[in-house]
């Protein structure tokens, strides 16, 4: 019987959240089909993946320091791996920014991109020419439903997502020739502590630079709109990392897999419409002229979600 030999993951941004969850679910995979290295910035914060890992940490698990915007550190983390060889690569270090764009710097601007745009390119260059020389490995990028569907307040960080999906996009289809897939997972709203405290910082915030109007109109409709989303669609981080493993675990990955199917018709609009007012306009009414909808239709979904709407049977 032939002797199953571990696919090698690498895995960015690890600290919390979605890389946490994939790290710790593939390291604890029963077959052990996996050797996880999980990378983090700033391995100050590796305890909490420490706990989570169990006895799986120094056996199918191990933690390296790697920041994705620098090249050196890159390089590094490169080098203290056997042959180099990475079967797997798990893009998912990135950042968030929500607010008027009046009030963001371009340099502010341009270190989100460095993060969620050149940091994705620096790692997939980093495996790539070993990829394609063993013609085998697969590439898989945490994007966003924002890379398909801009949302308001959200400019910078769609923009960052918008850029690493035609990136991927373009590049699957050559390395298709060399048996390497990429794979873009995109998950809408996700219940993390990243994202609370993001929404907790911009709640408080001035935004210099801003009109009035425009303050208002984010503090007053925006905000209270999104945490009702984040409460009704919102997932889990382990709900979004079993998609990631599915989508790891399969002979043929797709391209595109969108991890939350109650999110699946708001980008479909964009779709259903070449123009693309269908989805500009229906946001803009949702958000700003029919906000009584907006909130029923949310109340509607957490309804149907949470099963209140389901038929009780009672046992004779």
């Amino acid at each position: 019987m032939a002797t199953l030999v571990p696919r090698t993951v690498l895995i960015t941004g690890c600290s919390s959240g979605i890389g946490l969850a994939v790290a710790v679910r593939l390291a604890q995979d029963p077959q052990q089909r996996f050797q996880v290295i999980a990378t983090m910035r700033d391995l100050r914060k590796k305890e909490k993946l420490e706990e989570a890992a169990g006895p799986a940490l120094g056996k199918t698990l191990s933690i390296q320091r790697l920041d994705v915007c620098s090249d050196s550190s890159v390089a590094e983390c490169m080098e203290s791996i056997p042959g180099g060889r990475v079967d797997v690569l798990v893009n998912n270090a990135g950042v968030g920014h929500v607010g008027p764009v009046e009030s963001i710097s371009v340099e502010e601007m341009k270190r989100i991109f460095e993060t969620n745009f050149f940091g994705a390119v620096r790692m997939i260059k980093a495996v790539l020419p070993d990829m394609k020389r063993r013609q085998s490995g697969h590439i898989v990028v945490i994007s966003s439903v924002m890379g398909l569907q801009g949302i308001v307040f959200n400019d910078v960080y769609a923009a960052s997502k918008f850029a690493v999906e035609g990136f991927c996009e373009s590049l699957a289809v050559q390395l298709l020739q060399f048996n390497v897939f990429v794979s873009m997972v995109e998950p809408g709203p996700v219940n993390t502590d990243f994202e609370l405290k993001l929404m907790e910082e911009v709640s408080r915030s001035e935004f210099p630079g801003t009109d009035p109007a425009t303050v208002r109109y984010f503090k007053d409709v925006y905000l209270p709109a999104s945490h009702e989303i984040f409460a009704t669609l919102g997932q889990s981080p382990a709900a979004v990392a079993e998609a990631i493993v599915n989508v790891i675990r399969a002979r043929r990955p797709a391209f595109r897999t969108q991890t939350n199917s109650l999110y699946t018709p708001l980008v479909a609009l964009k779709y259903a419409d070449p123009s693309g007012d269908l989805s500009v306009r229906t946001y803009y009414r949702l958000l700003f002229n029919y906000g009584t909808l907006f909130h029923l239709s949310m109340a509607a979904l957490r309804c149907l979600t949470c099963g209140c709407f389901r038929r009780r049977v009672t046992p004779l």
